[in-house]
């Protein structure tokens, strides 16, 4: 282990592009921005009757994208407005990098990062209504609802077969996509990203809006005394993030640099931010140390800003907890006021202006600005920009569930901030958990693998394992009434997993985090909140459901519930979205920013997700004989491993690597010679510093759909090169839990570890149906640290 601090690898932005209310690219944008121009009016594609304003910062007019991602039969009402905005900010991304992916960067070297609040719902509201209709639904519109669609779509239409992944924090997810990027080019894992988020308009979102009673009838007026609500937007902004090394042998342009980010948890209220702004203030603090920056050196934040009475408040609040002194002679400008907010967006968005301000040395206003409120009493930059000189600034975005993010950048040539990168420490597990089909605890997950149980039953003709466990493990009933099923099922599987590391102190769950990996999410409450809207009326909307259709629900229940505050992230990789925060949270733990991370992943089915699986021709009645979708709730506790040995806790194995490849084919589509996978595997063997003939198992990912097992068993073979590894294939048996399927594997192989002794570490695969392969590295610890049976009983 290096004992000596070094220079992180800085990663500078070539190159951004957008689509907002103010036009179809980044200049305008900032054009429009810069002047304190209100992009802000009344909306024409929706049906606006019932709502509390008929207003927003709508696109009026978008492009259609180069990129084809639908059928060719498909005519452009069958598109999804999301993923057009994404394609066309992404465009102009790309193309001013000036960069040429497979001769300034191979196409296996770039990735994407992809946030988002509401994916493809706008998609799945059609699907809705025609199903109300008695209309049947065209079977590909299901496909583009999944957040990780975009992400896929993105890979596609630039041919990038570096990591993918989605990221859905609510209206933080882009400004976690851009610190997951900054760590996957830190680590080596990517040279170049392609970065950013986008969110349309959703009937949803203005009936749940409404319903909380947070929209605005005239644009909104942040940090105003007079604000009387929030504006929505809609959008998409998108960076080319590349690292120094190839910026400089590229000879392109650099616009800023991403010196660093905070992440944490409020724990505090499903909607409302902490009064005081605490756990924002630990997200900025958190920005501010990782990247070498004082209080005095940030003379600018593009602030969260939404123009409610509480969100404006706290943030003014967590500026002066985080800053002291020095908020008083910092710019805090919201422009939410000229775009309104575009959720998911937001951060890749107010990323941009925030660059574009150290650009042109010009802190950008907050529109609409009235009267100063004394609750909040910053300098809000009213109405037009202002000359200023800036070397580095904040872009601040907070979310419902209590997910904070604020990310710092710097301009070409500044010297203020120069962060190192913190002791290096191996990732250990020290608690898991699980609750599925087989029943509560590992003991019987691993009971019935061991005896070949199938759980599940078949429903109208796809054959499904449903999870039961225990609900008082979720909280008190005054606590479960506003948890739907995934968050209770999640707060369950952290607790135990928690138990399991000895972990219930307050300290020390004040210190982790909750990184959330969940593929379907949280459909059952959409559903359960959108449909009465679609039938009846904004005015059936109901604000206690609201709050759980966003994919991080579940994790900021988790946070609430057991009192963690430390990094928080949701990620949406579709099939690999636990792989992926098993990802996620080994870069947090490596570069410091956490002492430990409770990771859960967590499935539930409703009715319509299991008609969805039903009228894609890939379940058809053929491939449902031999294909079970289960649910399930797991949970690894990851812990930095010399924090691990401090506190004497019970270490069960090490997290050695991870990797993660892309197909790049698009939606629904994957290589069939196995080239990813493959790629994903010999990337988690380097990474973990594990040679393939160390192998004593792989755990596949394979689930019963010949078409998609054949590529990884070829690819298993040539990276074994045909010695006969052993192959566990254990969601052929237990059934797919979709976002799940790493957690099983992992939780079956240290189980196994458990009853003998270990021959060596084991390689887990999780893909996407969209061609997105994670592969992680386990390794067993030393006999006397493995978990004992005793042990197992309070799990």
């Amino acid at each position: 282990m290096n004992d000596v601090p070094e220079d992180v690898v800085p990663v500078m932005v070539v190159g951004v592009g957008a689509i907002t209310s103010q036009g179809g690219t980044a200049q305008a944008l900032w054009e429009g921005v810069r002047a304190g121009h209100v992009a802000i009016g009344p909306v024409r594609a929706l049906p606006m009757d019932g709502y509390q304003t008929r207003i927003g910062g709508e696109v009026t007019d978008a492009p259609e994208p180069a990129h084809r991602y639908t059928p060719e039969s498909a005519d452009s009402k069958d598109r999804e407005p999301s993923i057009d905005f994404a394609l066309v900010a992404a465009a102009e991304a790309m193309a001013a990098s000036g960069l040429v992916v497979g001769r300034d960067v191979p196409a296996e070297r770039w990735g994407v990062a992809y946030g988002t609040c509401n994916g493809g719902w706008r998609s799945a509201e059609l699907i809705l209504r025609d199903e109300e209709s008695g209309r049947t639904p065209d079977w590909h519109r299901y496909t583009l609802v999944p957040p990780q669609a975009a992400a896929e779509t993105l890979s596609a239409a630039h041919g990038l077969r570096g990591p993918v992944l989605s990221v859905n924090t609510a209206c933080a997810s882009s400004a976690h996509a851009l610190g997951h990027a900054l760590e996957i080019l830190r680590a080596g894992r990517a040279d170049a990203m392609l970065v950013g988020g986008s969110d349309a308009f959703t009937e949803t979102a203005f009936a749940g809006f409404s319903s909380l009673e947070s929209l605005s009838p005239e644009p909104a007026a942040p940090y105003s005394k007079d604000r009387s609500g929030l504006s929505l937007g809609e959008g998409s902004g998108m960076f080319v993030l590349v690292t120094d090394e190839v910026a400089r042998r590229a000879g392109v342009p650099v616009i800023a640099e991403v010196l660093g980010y905070g992440l944490s948890a409020d724990g505090y209220h499903v909607t409302a931010p902490h009064p005081e702004g605490a756990g924002a203030a630990r997200a900025i603090r958190q920005a501010l140390t990782t990247s070498a920056l004082a209080p005095d050196d940030v003379r600018y934040i593009n602030g969260h800003g939404t123009g409610t009475p509480k969100n404006d408040s706290a943030e003014s609040n967590a500026v002066r907890a985080a800053l002291g002194e020095a908020a008083e002679k910092t710019a805090l400008s919201s422009t939410k006021s000229m775009v309104g907010h575009l959720l998911g967006a937001a951060g890749a968005v107010e990323g941009i202006v925030t660059i574009m301000a150290l650009r042109d040395q010009i802190a950008p206003p907050t529109a609409s600005f009235g009267e100063v409120d004394p609750q909040c009493g910053l300098d809000a930059v009213p109405d037009s920009g202002r000359v200023m000189a800036l070397d580095a600034a904040l872009s601040n975005n907070f979310a419902f569930a209590g997910a904070n993010a604020s990310v710092a950048f710097r301009r070409p040539g500044a010297t203020a901030g120069t962060p190192v990168l913190p002791l290096a420490d191996d990732v250990v597990v020290t608690g898991f958990s699980a609750l599925s089909a087989a029943g509560e605890g590992v003991e019987a997950l691993w009971e019935a693998f061991r005896a070949g149980a199938r759980p599940g039953a078949v429903e109208d003709g796809l054959r499904v394992a449903r999870a039961e466990f225990d609900r008082s493990a979720a909280g008190t009933p005054k606590q479960r009434r506003r948890m739907d099923r995934l968050s209770q099922l999640a707060v369950a599987a952290c607790r135990a997993a928690l138990e399991d590391a000895g972990l219930s102190g307050e300290e020390e769950l004040d210190a982790t985090g909750v990184v959330l990996g969940t593929g379907v999410g949280p459909v059952a409450s959409n559903e359960d909140f959108t449909v009465p809207v679609l039938t009846e009326g904004p005015k059936v909307a109901n604000p206690g459901i609201f709050p759980n259709t966003v994919y991080n629900s579940a994790a900021g229940q988790v946070s609430m519930a057991l009192g963690t505050r430390g990094p928080t992230s949701t990620l949406t990789s579709a099939h690999a979205a636990g792989a992926a925060a098993l990802g996620v949270a080994f870069d947090l733990l490596r570069s410091g920013r956490a002492e430990r991370i409770v990771v859960p992943a967590v499935e539930v089915l409703s009715p319509r997700t299991l008609d969805a699986y039903r009228r894609i021709p890939l379940f058809g009645p053929a491939a449902g004989r031999r294909y079970t979708l289960a649910e399930g709730g797991f949970a690894l506790v990851l812990e930095r491993g010399r924090s691990a040995r401090e506190r004497g806790a019970r270490i069960h194995a090490t997290l050695s690597g991870h990797a993660t490849a892309s197909d790049s084919l698009g939606i629904g589509r994957w290589d069939p010679s196995g080239d990813g996978v493959e790629r994903a595997m010999r990337g988690a063997l380097e990474s973990a510093g594990v040679a393939p003939a160390a192998l004593s198992a792989v755990w596949a990912n394979a689930a019963g759909i010949g078409s998609a097992d054949r590529p990884e068993l070829s690819a298993i073979d040539r990276v074994s090169e045909g010695s006969g590894l052993r192959v566990e294939t254990p969601k052929r048996q237990l059934g797919e839990p979709v976002g799940a399927g790493a957690h099983l594997s992992a939780v079956l192989a240290l189980s196994g570890w458990r009853d003998a002794p270990a021959d060596g570490p084991v390689l887990i695969n999780s893909s996407s149906l969209g061609g997105t392969h994670t592969s992680l590295v386990l390794t067993p610890a030393p006999t006397a640290s493995a978990p004992t049976l005793d042990s197992e009983s309070a799990r």
